[in-house]
């Protein structure tokens, strides 16, 4: 399995046949590797290089040591993904628009696997959260929560718990960084009724399993909720106005 090294920059290459035998298949995560004194002889190294491979290994997440248990294949979990990713986001505050970016593609492809994928309970959850944004319009409300909650529906429904992680995160980082400007945008007359329709649309697509559809009703309702945050943005501030 492991072969002999035969070069100067002896630790890096037990980096790179470590990742090798995990990118074929062979090392698994959960995988024990054998001790450092038999895999030094295996690849004619010392075990200072060995130990030198681990470290690098652990910290970059590929490699944990159990005391007592040995060293172990870690298996990477969607946390480790996401949690660097939203803490990138929420540090860059100039990121506002490559988010909504990034929403767009990610809700499109989202809407389109909901209506291939969704059961009959995701397709009654989403029904509940459209009927709660009629009620909210009813009554005079932004209803903010009941668009968020349809949206995640309908990640929820392309059966991908990653995906789901991920649209999670960036729909919480929107409503937060943007949420002056969202309030606004629903104020705003006749937006109520537009977002409303919108909604309509995109879920009677997914519901008729219309996958293209349901991707380019999606797509039509993110464009205008980015093009009308964008020009709420980029309206002068009273403070601006008194220079």
């Amino acid at each position: 399995m492991f072969k002999p090294i035969k070069t100067k920059r002896v630790y890096t290459e037990i980096v790179d046949q470590i990742q090798g035998l995990i990118n074929e298949g062979t090392l698994k995560p959960g995988d024990k590797l054998i001790s450092e004194r038999e895999l030094a002889e295996k690849l004619e190294v010392s075990r200072a290089s060995i130990r030198e491979a681990y470290s690098a290994l652990e910290s970059m997440g590929i490699l944990e040591s159990r005391a007592g248990g040995g060293t172990f294949i870690r298996a990477v979990s969607s946390e480790d993904i996401i949690k660097p990713l939203a803490l990138i986001l929420m540090m860059d505050k100039e990121s506002n628009f490559d988010i909504m970016e990034v929403r767009k593609i990610l809700e499109a492809e989202s809407a389109y696997l909901a209506a291939e994928r969704a059961s009959e309970e995701n397709i009654l959850k989403m029904k509940e959260h459209l009927e709660g944004m009629e009620e909210d319009i009813r009554e005079g409300k932004i209803g903010e929560v009941s668009d968020a909650n349809f949206h995640f529906a309908i990640a929820e429904s392309t059966q991908n718990t990653i995906f789901v992680r991920l649209m999670s995160t960036i729909s919480d980082l929107v409503m937060h960084s943007m949420k002056k400007s969202r309030e606004k945008m629903y104020f705003k007359p006749g937006n109520d009724d537009k977002l409303f329709k919108q909604h309509t649309a995109i879920f009677e697509a997914i519901s008729a399993r219309d996958s293209k559809l349901a991707r380019k009703k999606m797509c039509e309702h993110l464009v205008f909720v980015c093009d009308e945050i964008f020009s709420i943005e980029k309206e002068p501030t009273k403070d601006k106005l008194r220079l």
